[in-house]
């Protein structure tokens, strides 16, 4: 049985009890579910009877399992039956008595806060972007780069010299992981080492040795290194100059598809533009989001944050782990506490959050849906880009991709929507 209590806003506080008859029928259920995971002398696995059981491992051993089974259920019935409870978060669960005639619970859940939206009215300016000199002299100096020419010279190596190079790191003598490689090309003044490193290989010549010092930093992901001094014993085995050439037609034409300098320079400035204008409206859009959470009255739950928060932490933790790197040395690298790092993450949340429930309440307010040939229609874009047919791809869609297309079209009209009511 299920029954309200009074509660503060924004919290719904209910009562479950559990008469004994029941009761002892989940706690049948959670032995005849769990009872193989025993090991009881005398009896084969799993066919030790309930009693037998509980006089060896505790007359509560099924409590725990029955519990979850029992209360979920008492729970999920309740909300069925009262749809007009949106629910912010897992309840809350205090025992109050749980003995072999019954079972008490107390359970207080955060409730959905209400939103109250603000005027949906904008004058909000979108940027309108330009494309200058320096922009398009920038693009053509990464082109000329790209088509620069590496030159062995017996002459000293210089910041801008690419050198191949074996080295061989200790500290304290003692060689550690990472710190030895053999025909390594690294490019002086790119920083791609500790710092003081690259400096040392400055002036030194092809088959010249030396032995380069250096200290670990304080904050180095590798906490058996940080702050150690180590020497890296150094043979250069090549120097190589880069050799830039000029922009002339003859090299435009070699290397690209336009005729001469000049056209190569205005498809140069479209592809700017174009880049820009694709960015200015992005940013529109995230302005225009960012004016209606703004305006937007949202009083949210702390318990719902810190949940936001918790789940924000463990998606960064799973994507670091693909790299192979933990957060606390992440953290490290980044030179954060774990304080401040998660100050952060709590107004990261707060904003995510408040961002969501203010786009839901539009979409609800203003009757912004999804349509079947909507669906079908973006199912077709995607048939065409991959050259199948809208069945083969329809089929090929899981429950995942289905919901990312029906999100995005829903996101796009919504964006469509705030448009319009900019002025």
């Amino acid at each position: 049985m299920v029954t309200r209590e009074k509660s503060e806003k924004g919290f719904l506080k209910l009562k479950i009890e559990i008469s004994g008859k029941k009761w002892a029928e989940a706690i049948e259920r959670s032995y005849e579910k769990n009872k193989g995971k025993y090991n009881i002398q005398g009896f084969r696995k799993g066919k030790a009877p309930k009693k037998v059981i509980e006089q060896n491992y505790g007359d509560t051993v099924f409590y725990d399992d029955a519990f979850d089974d029992v209360v979920s259920e008492e729970y999920s019935e309740f909300l069925k039956n009262n749809p007009e409870y949106e629910i912010a978060d897992y309840p809350k669960v205090n025992i109050d008595s749980m003995t072999a005639d019954g079972l008490k619970v107390s359970l207080t859940v955060a409730l959905m806060p209400e939103v109250e939206l603000g005027p949906i009215a904008f004058n909000v300016k979108k940027n309108k972007p330009t494309v200058s000199e320096k922009e398009i002299e920038f693009e053509m100096k990464r082109f000329l780069e790209s088509q620069a020419r590496f030159v062995e010279t017996d002459l000293p190596a210089q910041v801008g010299d690419f050198v191949t190079i074996d080295f061989s790191g200790s500290v304290n003598g003692e060689k550690f992981e990472g710190g030895t490689a053999q025909d390594y090309r690294l490019e002086l003044g790119s920083h791609t080492f500790i710092e003081g490193f690259e400096e040392q290989v400055v002036g030194l010549k092809t088959g010249d040795e030396k032995i380069a010092k250096v200290t670990f930093p304080e904050k180095y992901p590798a906490e058996n290194l940080a702050g150690k001094p180590a020497d890296f014993q150094i043979v250069v085995k090549k120097v190589e100059k880069k050799e830039i050439p000029e922009l002339t037609d003859k090299l435009v034409s070699f290397a690209t598809e336009f005729a001469n300098v000049e056209d190569y320079k205005k498809d140069l400035k479209a592809k700017i533009l174009k880049t820009k204008t694709s960015q200015a409206e992005r940013e529109f859009e995230n302005s225009l989001i960012e004016e209606a959470v703004k305006k937007a009255k949202v009083d949210l739950p702390q318990s719902m944050i810190e949940h936001e928060k918790e789940h924000m932490i463990k998606d960064l933790e799973n994507r670091l782990a693909y790299q192979q790197i933990k957060l606390q040395d992440y953290l490290a690298y980044i030179g954060k506490t774990n304080e401040e790092f998660d100050k952060e993450q709590i107004v990261e949340a707060e904003k995510a959050l408040k961002t969501r429930l203010v786009l839901q309440k539009i979409v609800k307010e203003n009757n912004i849906g999804i349509t079947h040939e909507e669906i079908h229609a973006k199912i077709h874009e995607i048939a065409d880009v991959q050259g199948k047919s809208c069945e083969e791809v329809e089929k090929s869609l899981g429950e995942y991709d289905l919901s990312y297309i029906q999100n995005d079209i829903l996101m796009n009209k919504l964006i469509a929507f705030l448009k319009s009511k900019n002025s």
